[in-house]
């Protein structure tokens, strides 16, 4: 990365806080995301959580974390891969890089090649870009229920093992 690239990373960072996020993902937005992956799970026997992180630690950036890295860790935190059917799915936003992330379990990474995710992916960031964040999101958990309907049905959902509400780092 450049210099003035890494530069505005930092800044970026540095400027992004938790606030930042809750104007953005207030508590009607939260119920809106929370409703929309509750309605997603109706349909399919997957389990989806939507998280959203402001910032990465300045220290982290120093040693060049990218958001994919993160996400990673951050379906591990979040028990994303702990499901029956290894069909967890979690969509990571880091708000400061307006970067979006897909990690899905070994279950459903098994039918669903990257470009799928991709490209959800690439949906839920230009919806970001034009201040849309919720609306990306929504249609990225719908996306993401689509996908998982195709390929675990309802009829073999096992109750909701994860939580569906959205979680801010």
């Amino acid at each position: 990365m450049k210099r003035e690239g890494l530069l505005g990373r930092y800044w970026r960072h540095s400027a992004t806080d938790h606030r930042s996020a809750r104007r953005v993902f207030d508590d009607a937005a939260l119920v809106r995301i929370q409703a929309a992956i509750a309605d997603a799970e109706r349909a399919h026997g997957g389990q989806v959580v939507f998280a959203v992180e402001p910032a990465l630690p300045l220290a982290r950036l120093h040693r060049g974390v990218s958001p994919r890295e993160r996400a990673l860790e951050v379906f591990g935190l979040l028990r994303v891969w702990d499901t029956e059917q290894n069909n967890g799915v979690l969509i990571y936003l880091l708000l400061a890089d307006r970067d979006v992330e897909i990690v899905a379990d070994r279950g459903i990474a098994r039918v669903v090649d990257d470009a799928r995710w991709q490209a959800i992916c690439q949906a839920i960031e230009a919806a970001c870009a034009q201040g849309r964040h919720v609306d990306g999101v929504v249609d990225g958990v719908v996306a993401t229920g689509a996908l998982l309907a195709a390929h675990f049905p309802a009829a073999g959902r096992s109750g909701n093992e994860l939580p569906d509400r959205p979680v801010i780092l």
